[in-house]
């Protein structure tokens, strides 16, 4: 079982440019995470404000590490959320069998 995390980011606008360069910054360091199986970032074709992230952890734990990590706690919580319209995040076990 992992532990899936689904979020979705809205832009403010004029500041999509600036949420993609974060995840772009944020993307390698989170595959990087011991605890991170999977992590990709998507923009909406319809709509360039919208970005939904899907990632992956060993376990709950392993998100929570991630949470906690210095590039989370920089470019996230430190700088990106200021520029954000809407943030949405839901968790999800995968079903193994």
């Amino acid at each position: 079982m992992a532990f899936v995390v689904a979020a979705v980011w809205k832009a403010k606008p004029g500041e999509e440019g600036r949420v993609r360069e974060v995840i772009e910054t944020m993307t390698p360091l989170s595959r990087a995470e011991a605890a991170c199986l999977y992590y990709q970032a998507q923009v909406s074709p319809d709509d360039p404000t919208t970005f939904f992230l899907y990632e992956q952890y060993a376990d709950a734990d392993g998100y929570e590490a991630h949470k906690a990590s210095e590039h989370f706690q920089k470019h996230v919580f430190g700088h990106i959320v200021e520029y954000l319209e809407a943030r949405e995040v839901k968790t999800y076990e995968t079903i193994d069998v």
